[in-house]
């Protein structure tokens, strides 16, 4: 439930700043190099509050929203997928006749739980970018008629294009995520900090460490949920055609140079550090009102037993 509540407040929060990042990660030209934009139909963004202000005054502002429902779903989805996940794989590892170390099961099953959550979840993440990908011309009319339209034209496999580009960005993310979490928490003395801003400034330096560690790989997954039959006709027209993970990583490597495989990095950090703060901080919120409530009802149980035992 804590996890729940703080996914769905910092996903609602941080969705206009979602929207730029895809679309800066989906832009293969640049305003710096004004040769790739020759004959560029659509806008070419350039910065954070750029983009934010682009979009706003050619879409309107819930434009900024674009793809949030399908998002909303998908960090749902997540949480519930891993946390089964989670305990059936724990459960196993316990039944092995040769069990490994603590630490190690815990790393074996937090990866996989990852893995499994994310692979099912990914239509909805594929959704998310696509939704977010389009302009004033609709790509799609919602989200039935986008899974109707997909598996007509793409078939399942359309579902999960860039899977293995989000699978090799999530398990080694939500390793460092939160083993850096836990290393900053307890360097920065937790709930010592006023207003309980140790919870937060650890989710902000985790994040940011973690993300921009695996950070090409988000954007290989990004241009290749976008491919199909429908790759011209979002936003951004001119994106290419990729082919696989590492065919994709060298494509925008040669084309782009280094520097194009950390494309809308800055608003990714200003994305995630936010979202990972206040997903943190509700979440130690949350879980603290939990275990109080839950206290409070252990005190009137006693005092309904001990009530009990005078009238005996």
């Amino acid at each position: 439930m804590a996890g729940a509540v703080a996914g769905l407040v910092s996903r609602f929060c941080i969705a206009p700043l979602d929207v730029v990042k895809i679309r800066l990660q989906l832009q293969t030209h640049s305003l710096s190099d004004p040769l790739t934009c020759d004959g560029i139909k659509g806008p070419t963004y350039k910065g954070v509050w750029g983009t934010l202000r682009t979009i706003r005054q050619q879409e309107g502002i819930r434009a900024l929203w674009k793809g949030n429902i399908p998002a909303e779903l998908l960090y749902v989805c997540y949480g519930g997928c891993q946390f089964v996940a989670y305990r059936t794989i724990s459960q196993l590892l316990s039944t092995l006749p040769n069990r490994l170390p603590p630490s190690a099961e815990s790393f074996v099953s937090g990866a996989a739980a990852g893995a499994a959550a994310t692979t099912v979840t990914y239509p909805l993440d594929l959704l998310r970018t696509r939704f977010a990908a389009q302009g004033t011309e609709k790509v799609y009319e919602g989200i039935l008629g986008s899974i109707r339209d997909i598996s007509r034209n793409e078939g399942v496999r359309g579902f999960f294009r860039g899977c293995t580009a989000a699978n090799g960005q999530i398990i080694p993310y939500m390793g460092l995520f939160f083993s850096s979490y836990e290393m900053f928490h307890q360097a920065l003395g937790g709930t010592t900090l006023p207003f309980s801003g140790g919870d937060a400034i650890a989710g902000v330096l985790a994040s940011v460490s973690s993300k921009t560690a695996v950070f090409p790989l988000d954007l290989v997954r990004k241009r290749l949920q976008v491919q199909g039959p429908t790759r011209s006709r979002y936003i951004h027209t001119n994106i290419p055609e990729y082919r696989g993970v590492v065919r994709s990583l060298i494509q925008i490597n040669h084309r782009e140079g280094f520097r194009g495989l950390y494309r809308g990095l800055t608003v990714s950090l200003m994305k995630s550090a936010p979202a990972s703060a206040i997903t943190m901080y509700v979440y130690e919120r949350t879980l603290h009102l939990i275990m109080h409530t839950n206290q409070d009802e252990e005190l009137w149980e006693l005092y309904d037993s001990y009530a009990e035992d005078e009238d005996d």
